[in-house]
């Protein structure tokens, strides 16, 4: 460095900081000698400058010029705010806001990053800063600012934000997955399933969201529409749509009639209609905005469902392949899902429509009163094999059945109506206690029927015509009959219970009966478990709850009793149908 890049020497003089001590003289812990001082100023990896009081710059090291991109010449004098502090934008900082300024200013040390040097090619240099006042018996004569190009460790603090941004995206994007799949798989219904879907996606992955469902390439209708947030959603925009044209070769035409998912750009939405259908596409990209878009088909193995379109309307955020796979995804999980709960709705439907047809009317005539129910599970679960039953047996007697069959599939069904007509034909000409009928009924099943598991009470309504009655009962593993007298008193019959139908081979006999004397305005419950049993609850509990409720109905006519019954006492979570039948016992002399 020659003697005009280091004016400390001149300044200084003889004796100065950079003079050298005289040989043997230094005391131990002297300064080092000048030349010493002046190959560390020289030599030193990082850029340094001295101010002098006004801060002006009065040396400058040779790493400063070259990473100033500077002559040494045109440093020396020049006030060093106004000729190198910027933002890290280029603009100029006030002193009042500049740190290392306040640094000089103040008198205190400090350091900092990424305020900007300006460069002598007009360019701007980040830097890490350290600036520290120095002065002479006690004044403040000058400032010493060293610094050190920023810019590689910038550049891999922003590669580590760019990955770690990377990284969140893909971590956003699994996780819309897994909720997705939560979604669809615990939804019992799929238009609800889809607008969960709708929700998830908007505005978690795009601004707005279409659902296309087809049956055919003619029956095309438009599920659901979830609109850009703060745009009102219009139910018009929901219903039938122009069937798919095989010449059309509009992107949503494609995918419906079997193609892959596509990823459409500005040109792509700009392109002219060539069908109804496409047209009906066109005006959502016109009313709600769209720069980029995906069409994904809603397939399963065996055929395409429907489309499902989302889109963006910031032209600096298009879709990448990445998402285009993940909608891709989404649109697969969700045909499996919406073909699932349409299979499993007409199961469902087949098993209702045959469990209600097996359901006989209740015999008419006579004194007795009687009310019964069915109500299949809650939407989603399986039909079940509950059933109830009232006949007029050969000997003029009325006998009531309620009973379920293991399961909740249409095997179950078909059980219950395999018991219910071989009781009917087992009880109907034999005068026999109930017990040996359930009896004769499970031999029957294990003989020539195939093997169920099923509860049941069976129960005969005994008496003269004018009265009095009796409750003449055997129950095979169901819950206990409930007797309601007509002062509000209810509490149930615990008599007769006897194992299960199915369990075991039982001779003949080895079930037991139990009688219950019936008094006037009384009413007899028989239920099914559905109606006190959900998973989780306490049985016990649901029993009180429901003899609490039927004790305060014991006056209402029978057919109230039983909507009343209804309306209160099924327990939530309830996951099982049900079935109940009600007797309400005359007065003397009441007519029918």
């Amino acid at each position: 460095m020659t003697e005009k890049a280091c004016p400390v020497d001149e300044a200084a003089g003889g004796g100065g900081p950079f003079s050298e001590a005289a040989p043997g003289a230094a005391p131990p812990g002297a300064l080092p000698g000048a030349a010493l001082l002046q190959a560390v100023f020289t030599d030193l990896g990082a850029g340094l400058y001295l101010t002098d009081s006004a801060g002006r710059i009065s040396a400058v090291n040779p790493r400063a010029a070259e990473l100033l991109d500077r002559p040494v010449e045109a440093l020396l004098g020049a006030d060093a705010h106004d000729l190198l502090h910027r933002a890290a934008d280029g603009g100029v900082i006030p002193r009042s806001a500049c740190r290392i300024w306040q640094a000089f200013e103040r008198g205190h040390t400090a350091h900092g990053e990424c305020p900007a040097f300006l460069r002598g090619n007009g360019g701007l240099l980040p830097v890490s800063w350290m600036a520290s006042p120095v002065r002479q018996n006690g004044r403040l004569r000058a400032a010493a600012v060293l610094f050190t190009d920023a810019s590689e460790r910038l550049a891999a603090a922003g590669r580590q934000a760019d990955q770690l941004a990377a990284l969140e995206r893909l971590t956003g994007r699994l996780a819309v997955v897994g909720e997705a799949g939560a979604v669809l798989a615990q939804v019992p219904e799929a238009d609800e399933a889809l607008r969960r879907l709708g929700r998830l996606i908007v505005p978690r992955l795009a601004e707005w969201a279409v659902v296309d469902l087809c049956s055919g390439l003619d029956d095309v209708r438009r599920a659901l529409v979830v609109p850009p947030e703060g745009h009102a959603g219009d139910p018009v925009w929901e219903g039938p749509l122009p069937p798919v044209t095989e010449d059309s070769g509009a992107p949503l035409a494609r995918v419906l009639r079997g193609g892959e998912a596509l990823l459409l750009g500005p040109d792509d939405l700009a392109a002219p209609a060539d069908a109804p259908l496409a047209r009906a596409q066109s005006e959502l990209f016109s009313v709600f905005g769209a720069t980029s878009v995906i069409i994904t088909p809603l397939r399963t193995a065996r055929r395409v469902l429907g489309a499902l379109t989302v889109a963006r309307t910031d032209p600096a955020r298009p879709f990448d392949a990445a998402e285009l796979a993940l909608i891709d995804d989404l649109g697969r999980r969700a045909g499996l899902a919406v073909d699932g709960l349409r299979l499993a709705g007409q199961r469902r439907e087949i098993a209702e429509t045959m469990q209600r047809h097996l359901l006989s009317p209740l015999p008419e005539g006579g004194r007795l009163r009687l009310a019964a129910r069915y109500r299949p599970a809650p939407e989603g679960s399986e039909v079940g094999g509950d059933w109830y039953d009232a006949l007029i047996l050969a000997d003029g007697v009325t006998a009531l059945v309620v009973g379920d069959v293991l399961g909740h599939d249409l095997k179950a069904a078909a059980g219950m109506a395999q018991i219910r007509n071989m009781l009917r034909s087992v009880a109907w000409d034999r005068v026999e206690p109930p017990s040996l009928i359930t009896d004769r009924l499970e031999h029957a099943l294990l003989a020539v029927g195939d093997p169920v598991l099923a509860t049941m009470v069976l129960a005969r309504i005994e008496g003269p015509p004018e009265g009095p009655w009796q409750l003449h009962w055997a129950s095979a593993g169901n819950p206990p009959p409930l007797l309601v007298t007509e002062d509000g008193d209810a509490h149930y019959l615990e008599a007769g219970q006897n194992l299960m139908l199915g369990v075991e081979w039982h001779d003949i006999g080895d079930r037991h009966d139990a009688v219950e004397p019936l008094p006037e305005h009384s009413t007899v419950l028989l239920y099914t478990n559905g109606l006190v049993h959900a998973p989780g609850d306490d049985l016990d509990a649901a029993l009180e709850r429901l003899r609490r409720h039927a004790a305060a109905l014991a006056r209402r006519p029978v057919e109230e009793f039983c909507d009343r019954i209804l309306e209160r006492v099924p327990p939530p979570g309830r996951v099982d149908d049900l079935a109940l039948i009600a007797l309400r016992v005359p007065g003397a002399g009441e007519e029918a």
